[in-house]
């Protein structure tokens, strides 16, 4: 996958794509991603992003010109023949999940637009853009740390990004229910026991009681993640177990 990120502060990114999961996907080829500075392209004299905005209020916009010529020279490397995916980081767009990230995850590219101070000119967003996403209902100062997540939520969907395929498929959210505990050794820790069951070797029963914890956590912290989960008859059973011993 191609990731181009336009930003004003493309240093932000490097302890974030320089390491772990991220690093080892660029290191492999799977991942080309690359930050650009939005004010390289700015035609001002003393290369200025911003200005203030039309009608007055507080706070300063980014100014349309530099974003299209960034966005420009982006579409001539990548060579794109059609629209790329032109993602801006904005509390007023779409809230970001998991569904999401698989969508994006099968895309060829991804652009992504960090606006700062008040945003960016509305121009950028109607002829650029073709998502507004947000990661959450509040406000940062910039679209830098919203795009390190969407783009880490992404990259890991990339087959072979991950050194195992189940690494992601059992993890919150991927099946629609919050996961399971984990435990590792040793198995008592401070009179702390893992339970029987996880240690019994039988991988039916194993499967079956981290089946009946998702059902269990999902339905005490996000029940409204139970109304779109296919169950099956099994799971409803367990859901019955489960609201009798409560």
């Amino acid at each position: 996958m191609i990731i181009r990120v336009m930003t004003l502060f493309p240093q932000m990114f490097d302890a974030t794509l320089g390491s772990s999961i991220l690093q080892r996907g660029r290191d492999k080829g799977l991942l080309d991603i690359a930050c650009i500075n939005i004010r390289d392209y700015s035609e001002s004299r003393h290369k200025k992003v911003d200005d203030y905005p039309y009608g007055g209020g507080a706070g300063m916009v980014m100014t349309p010109q530099p974003i299209f010529d960034c966005h420009a020279a982006i579409k001539d490397e990548l060579k794109c023949e059609t629209k790329p995916r032109t993602i801006y980081l904005s509390p007023k767009g779409q809230t970001f999940n998991q569904q999401l990230a698989t969508e994006l995850a099968n895309e060829k590219e991804l652009i992504f637009i960090c606006g700062h101070y008040e945003g960016v000119d509305q121009r950028v967003v109607d002829e650029l853009v073709t998502d507004e996403i947000s990661i959450g209902d509040y406000v940062l100062t910039g679209g830098e740390i919203p795009a390190m997540v969407i783009i880490d939520a992404v990259s890991r969907l990339i087959p072979g990004v991950l050194s195992q395929e189940e690494s992601y498929q059992e993890e919150s959210f991927y099946s629609g229910l919050l996961e399971y505990p984990h435990y590792t050794r040793p198995a008592e820790y401070k009179g702390l026991k893992v339970p029987d069951v996880l240690l019994s070797g039988n991988h039916k029963n194993i499967d079956g009681w981290r089946r009946k914890k998702s059902l269990k956590i999902t339905m005490e912290r996000r029940p409204d993640l139970m109304e779109t989960v296919e169950l099956s008859k099994t799971d409803i059973k367990l859901i019955a177990e489960i609201k009798n011993e409560i």
